[in-house]
């Protein structure tokens, strides 16, 4: 066998020394891991260099490299066989843990990895699938919030045509509705829709804040029509009404309700006076003392002349009558009547008889004492204005059985007072009953040609002859009352 050259043995070595490195290291290879490519040296691990491996090349190279490799060798390898040696084709010199030259290791490019996106993926935590639970439940969660924001939506849509009305029509017929000076948007929303004007006075008051009108509305008397919508009634209410019709009401002292009732009715007025005087949620005569059984509103009607609105209602009437009452009433002393334990509808009884026997104002007061004193001795009262209010009989003589009558108001049959008042008092008739004048007298007569005044004694005989004096002077006045007479010029 020929016997190889220095060259071709260092080769042996090399590739004897790269392939235990590869069997300890398990992946080292000259030529291949530091190759930045990745490419392999053609020059090693070719099918070429297999006769190489044969056992007879090992046990050669073997034989050559042992003692023959001592120090004689020393000499051949010299600094330029190693040189050429290192830079033969395929041969890479650098080891894999960086022996060899430092600082040819410090200048080798970093190996790429084969796969970039493989050290991201690496890094990146991974993302936990979701269940199928949490996936439902998010759907059914979105499905509520859908359903919310519908009926939100639901709602504010139907409180604005609630407010706004955008279909409702300007209504039908009509009604007279009156707004009284200093009610509220409340008050009046609730008159409106009392009277089916507006179906809702919630709505009509926040309308008008909304709108601004609620300062524009005037008190009067306004005319709707019914089911209108809020922005008609605030457009009629923001609109001053024309000047009202009004007219005016006389009610003299003295009349009795019936009376009153055909005075009315006289005039064409609709209605019964009569049946509006029976009851009010204004006035309860309890209040005053009356019975329970007390049935009418007599004696608490006061008289005065009062303004209404054309044409005339019977209820406002009443209720303005009922009202005047009240405050007028409020300002007798009552202390007199309670140290002779009467009641006020006890006062109001006698200021009625008061009324209906006297005409001037020192006469009332004296009336007033005799009835008081009557009533302190338990006489019969005896006065006509009880029995013409018993019988009806207001204008033509009393008859005999008219005296008679057994009505509990006939105070010629009865002691006491009678059941209620006969008729409505004015202020100084009520006056005087609070406060009788100072007398001792329990008799009085109409005093002829006294245009008006009586004449009062305590003696029987001197009313006597007092009521034959005036019946003396009836007779000459044809039967007709001799009160007043014309003056002889």
């Amino acid at each position: 066998m020929a016997e190889r050259t220095e060259a071709e043995r260092e080769a042996a070595r090399l590739e004897r020394e790269r392939r235990r490195t590869g069997k300890a290291g398990g992946s080292w290879a000259p030529g291949v891991a530091d190759d930045p490519d990745g490419a392999v040296d053609s020059s090693l691990g070719s099918p070429e260099d297999g006769p190489e491996d044969s056992p007879e090349d090992s046990s050669e190279d073997s034989s050559e490299d042992g003692p023959e490799d001592g120090p004689e060798d020393g000499p051949e390898d010299g600094p330029e066989e190693a040189l050429e040696a290192v830079a033969a084709p395929g041969i890479d010199t650098e080891r894999p843990d960086g022996a060899g030259d430092p600082a040819t290791a410090r200048r080798r490019p970093p190996v790429r990895p084969r796969n970039a996106n493989a050290s991201t993926a690496r890094r990146r935590p991974p993302v936990p699938p979701r269940s199928p639970s949490a996936s439902r439940s998010s759907s059914r969660l979105h499905r509520v919030l859908v359903v919310v924001a519908l009926l939100v939506v639901a709602v504010i849509v139907w409180l604005l045509v609630e407010l706004f009305q955008p279909f409702h029509g300007d209504g039908h017929g009509s009604v007279v509705v009156r707004v009284p000076r200093g009610a509220n948007m409340a008050q009046i929303g609730d008159l409106l829709a009392r009277d089916g004007v507006v179906s809702s006075s919630f709505f009509f008051e926040l309308r008008a804040k909304l709108s601004g009108d609620g300062g524009s509305i005037q008190a009067g008397t306004y005319r709707f029509p019914l089911d209108t919508s809020y922005g008609n009634a605030l457009r009629i209410l923001t609109t001053p009404p024309p000047a009202p019709r009004t007219t005016y009401v006389t009610i003299i002292e003295g009349l009795a309700r019936r009376q009153v009732n055909a005075l009315l009715r006289s005039q064409h007025v609709r209605g019964s006076y009569l049946a509006a005087t029976r009851r009010s949620s204004l006035l309860d005569p309890a209040a005053y003392g009356a019975p329970a059984n007390v049935r009418s509103l007599e004696g608490f009607l006061f008289p005065d002349t009062y303004q209404a609105f054309s044409p005339l209602r019977i209820g406002q009437l009443v209720d303005d009558q009922l009202t005047t009452f009240k405050h007028q009433f409020s300002s007798v002393n009552l202390s007199y009547a309670r140290a002779h334990r009467l009641t006020p509808y006890d006062v109001l009884t006698i200021a009625s008889l008061v009324q209906g026997e006297a005409a001037t104002r020192r006469d009332m007061a004296l009336v007033a004492a005799v009835i008081y004193n009557r009533l302190r001795l338990g006489m019969q009262l005896g006065l006509d204005s009880t029995t013409r209010f018993a019988t009806g009989n207001y204008t033509t003589p009393l008859t005999v059985s008219q005296l008679d009558s057994p009505s509990p108001w006939n105070t010629r049959n009865h002691v006491g007072l009678p059941p209620t008042p006969i008729n409505s008092p004015g202020l100084t008739a009520i006056d005087a009953a609070a406060h009788p004048a100072s007398s001792n007298a329990l008799y009085f007569v109409v005093k002829p040609c006294g245009n008006g005044e009586m004449t009062f004694t305590s003696s029987y005989q001197q009313f006597l002859a007092d009521s034959a004096a005036y019946q003396a002077a009836r007779s000459r006045n044809g039967g007709n009352s001799p009160e007043f007479c014309k003056k002889k010029g």
